[in-house]
């Protein structure tokens, strides 16, 4: 996805934050009672090793036992440290790069159960109705209990066209669900751009890659030359995360001083602040943004920063809560090492981890589709629809116009979400406009 670079290079990943650190860091200092009881669990697993070496009803591989040991010790951490062999941490360095073949999903372990944190915008996974903190219990048959997250990814991808069967259960269900789906190319195009209606850009980041800002900026010149932007919607559902230098400078595209994030870990060189930069832009109209659970790590950032700094509304549920810190370690075998680091926190000194963003104006989402019209009724009949009726003075602008309205009117009537976020996008317009009338 992307190339790594191995030394001092702080990037996130999908849904975790990759730091990149020397893969030699310093390291902590014990007393000598830590030290003694280290080696003395050290000399038992060495004799474990030898007697499975010697005594085991088959031969074992002993660099597979290794690997499996190390495994263990990551994830018995947290959810987030893991090992990658040599395989994993390949195809981690890849995903950045523009697509990736599976059926379009981001998952976490949670409660010691593999949790959907989203399903990406317009995948299988989407498609097939998958939602954030759904939980996968198989996966083509295999239980996924005790699968780190890295193993169902491996599982979860394969090459296009190829199915995958899910047994997916969800808070309300009384049994599983089992869904099957066909894997596809999945591409990694994160920004989408529009007026929704003349004057009211509707922007959505899907995840946060390594030219997500630039992407951003570009739409934004385009609906420049179109229409002057009196407010904008930005629409973080669903978006698992990415590359913490990306959401930083997204937030910084709208703050033009003050903290966007800082970092706290055990070490001094985990703290991290990152400021806001004045902007040669002036992008002060009105904002608004979309969260849901499916907004998780680099979307919490840019979510809490404009909440904190007051910059604009957030509109949605609480987000997922994913706020600490990895770094990855690259190994001498092509391995890498994930460790959790530190914990981020917003401009406001509010730790994410586990609680997530709380939306300024809460709106859970509603299916709103309205009920077939029975057959029986019948299409009323306009002057439009008679054969040879007399063309009006309309202009081919004005339908244009009016095709529009139809398109929003359907747009908001199936997203009760957006259907708020663009009234409070309105009316803050008008606030905006009173206000300045005032001055």
């Amino acid at each position: 996805m992307f190339s790594f670079t191995f030394f001092l290079r702080r990037l996130t990943c999908s849904l975790f934050f990759l730091l990149f650190l020397p893969a030699s860091p310093v390291m902590a200092e014990f007393s000598q009672e830590e030290s003694a009881a280290t080696y003395k669990q050290l000399e038992i697993f060495s004799n474990v090793l030898s007697i499975l070496q010697d005594n085991y009803v088959e031969e074992i591989d002993t660099k597979e036992v290794l690997n499996g040991a190390i495994r263990g010790l990551l994830f018995s951490l947290d959810p987030h440290s893991s090992y990658m062999p040599p395989e994993n941490f390949k195809n981690l360095q890849e995903e950045t790069r523009g697509s990736f073949s599976g059926i379009g999903i981001e998952v976490t372990i949670k409660n010691d159960l593999l949790t959907v944190v989203s399903p990406i915008a317009d995948t299988p996974a989407d498609q097939a109705g998958l939602k954030a903190n759904d939980t996968i219990i198989e996966i083509d048959g295999a239980n996924t209990k005790d699968m780190g997250p890295y193993e169902a990814i491996k599982k979860l991808r394969g090459p296009a066209g190829t199915e995958i069967t899910l047994s997916i259960h969800r808070e309300g269900w009384d049994n599983l669900k089992v869904i099957t789906l066909k894997r596809e190319i999945i591409p990694l195009q994160s920004v989408k751009a529009e007026f929704i209606s003349p004057g009211f850009a509707y922007t959505r980041i899907t995840n946060f890659q390594s030219h997500t800002t630039s992407d951003f900026k570009s739409k934004l010149n385009e609906l420049k030359g179109k229409h002057r932007l009196n407010g904008l919607i930005l629409d973080l559902r669903n978006n698992p995360g990415g590359l913490l230098h990306q959401a930083i400078s997204i937030a910084d595209i709208f703050l033009n001083k003050g903290t966007i994030v800082y970092t706290k870990g055990r070490r001094k060189d985990q703290n991290n602040r990152y400021i806001a930069h004045v902007n040669g832009e002036k992008r002060m109209y009105p904002l608004v943004i979309l969260v849901n659970e499916g907004s998780a790590s680099a979307s919490e950032i840019v979510a809490g920063a404009i909440q904190a700094h007051k910059r604009g509304i957030i509109v949605g549920t609480r987000t997922f809560g994913k706020g600490s810190v990895q770094t990855i370690i690259p190994l001498p075998d092509g391995a890498g090492l994930r460790m959790t680091t530190a914990k981020y926190y917003t401009p406001d000194d509010r730790s994410i981890q586990a609680l997530g963003i709380t939306p300024d104006v809460e709106i859970p989402f509603i299916a709103c589709l309205q009920p077939e019209e029975p057959q029986s009724k019948r299409k009323l009949i306009k002057e439009v629809d008679l054969d040879n009726h007399l063309p009006g003075s309309q202009t081919e602008k004005e339908t244009d116009k009016e095709r529009d309205a139809v398109k929003l009117k359907e747009r908001l009537r199936t997203d009760n979400q957006l259907r708020s976020a663009y009234n409070i996008l309105k009316s803050l317009n008008l606030f905006y406009e009173f206000k300045e009338t005032a001055k």
